[in-house]
């Protein structure tokens, strides 16, 4: 049975998808960031991700292990099919952890947020049947991430290919919040949604 309070909010890289979170955790809301789970869960998943990828992959420091994080995205950002080798190692870790937080917070009965960048492309999420889309054309998408993480056209290109069409996701939502200009029109696009479901 899906959540009664919980809503996804997803979208494509460089659509604002945090830019939403972050003004609905402003505006008092509880969100979920699976994001932040992800870098939690890295770092414990080091045993899994050394027999997979190697041990260039890993930093030990003393006693502590780190992932190497930028070697690791160069590597997965740029091929699918290793993309999808670390999916199948944290994707169930992180949905588990979703579903556990989630639990937590219906039973506050007021809305919340899960923050699910992959929502379309992976896992399924059956326990949510409220889907946000944080919508930007794709054109402005690239735009905005080779600005961002300062790529060429190409690599921007690439990084939004990983990711089922932005035209799709906007197909398939229950609710859209159109990004394509400032934060405060961004602002007053959350508020409207928020009017909608509240």
């Amino acid at each position: 049975m899906a959540y009664k309070n919980g809503y996804v909010i997803t979208g494509s890289i460089g659509s604002g998808k945090s830019s939403v979170s972050k003004i609905l955790r402003d505006l008092g809301y509880q969100i979920i960031d699976a994001d932040e789970i992800s870098h939690q869960l890295l770092d414990k998943s080091w045993i899994d991700i050394s027999k997979i990828f190697g041990n260039e992959y890993i930093i030990k420091d003393g006693k502590s292990v780190r992932i190497r994080r930028k070697k690791l995205g160069d590597l997965v950002f740029n091929d699918k099919a290793e993309l999808a080798k670390l999916e199948a190692i944290l994707h169930p870790k992180i949905k588990d952890e979703i579903l556990r937080q989630s639990e937590i917070l219906e039973h506050l009965n007021k809305p919340f947020f899960a923050d699910i960048p992959l929502y379309f492309e992976r896992q399924k999420y059956d326990e949510f049947d409220k889907i946000v889309v944080v919508y930007a054309p794709h054109d402005l998408l690239i735009e905005r991430i080779m600005e961002r993480n300062a790529l060429t056209r190409e690599q921007a290109t690439l990084r939004v290919s990983l990711q089922a069409d932005i035209e799709f996701k906007r197909a398939n939502a229950n609710f859209v919040i159109e990004n394509v200009s400032d934060k405060i029109t961004l602002e007053k696009n959350v508020k409207k949604f928020l009017k909608e479901i509240n």
